[in-house]
């Protein structure tokens, strides 16, 4: 069973987003808060598997609520939920620990996929966000990357190979039809490319390959 922690600062959205993902089999919503500081009060006392939080909320906004329970130990894995696509969230959201960001207004299915993914460690990113987003790394060239550490001796060839494909936004599914390989064995690459990078999640790690200029972006959009 999959313990979901929910926060938004809108009654209805609460109890819309508590009776679809409480109607799934596995997933059992543990709570429901108002704002980012009952959330994170919430999962100190609760310890949810994953958290649902939306951006703008008063108080502590969802982005510190992120960086709050990403810090935890054992964090808890984040998805963003929002209305507000704006590129500076997004970021916000990412950079904070985010492992997902969600559009509210995507289909139910796709939601309580994205749930799921991120609960296993997959991550999730809104697929009409992903060509403004590697936009945006164009553009800032400045941004500091999530580990000081190059790429040169810190990866294997095979995880070089993947991250460029994690990059491209294909599920473990994927890269293993790509390179001809067990899932298994996409895991275990991704279990031991994870530390090595000092991120959390394989959306992070595709932020971390962008940054450091791993993954060339495209420059005509």
């Amino acid at each position: 069973m999959i313990r979901v922690l929910l926060a938004d600062d809108q009654p209805l959205v609460r109890a819309g987003l508590s009776g679809l993902l409480g109607a799934e089999p596995d997933l059992e919503v543990v709570a429901a808060a108002k704002d980012g500081q009952e959330a994170v009060d919430l999962a100190h006392a609760l310890r949810p598997d994953i958290a649902c939080l939306d951006i703008r909320m008063p108080g502590l906004d969802g982005i510190e609520a992120t960086r709050a329970l990403t810090a935890l130990e054992p964090a808890i894995p984040v998805l963003i939920l929002t209305t507000f696509d704006l590129d500076d969230y997004v970021f916000g959201a990412l950079e904070a620990g985010a492992a997902g960001f969600l559009l509210k207004d995507a289909d139910p299915e796709v939601i309580i996929a994205a749930v799921h993914q991120v609960a296993s460690g997959q991550g999730t990113l809104d697929q009409s966000l992903t060509r403004r987003i590697l936009a945006e790394f164009v553009q800032r060239r400045s941004l500091q990357p999530v580990t000081a550490q190059g790429a040169d001796g810190l990866l294997t060839a095979r995880e070089l190979e993947i991250l460029g494909l994690l990059a491209r936004g294909m599920s473990n599914e994927e890269i293993a039809r790509e390179l001809v390989v067990e899932i298994s064995t996409v895991k275990s690459h991704l279990a031991r490319m994870l530390p090595k990078l000092g991120v959390r999640s394989r959306l992070q790690a595709v932020v971390w390959a962008y940054q450091n200029r791993i993954v060339q972006v495209p420059e005509v959009f």
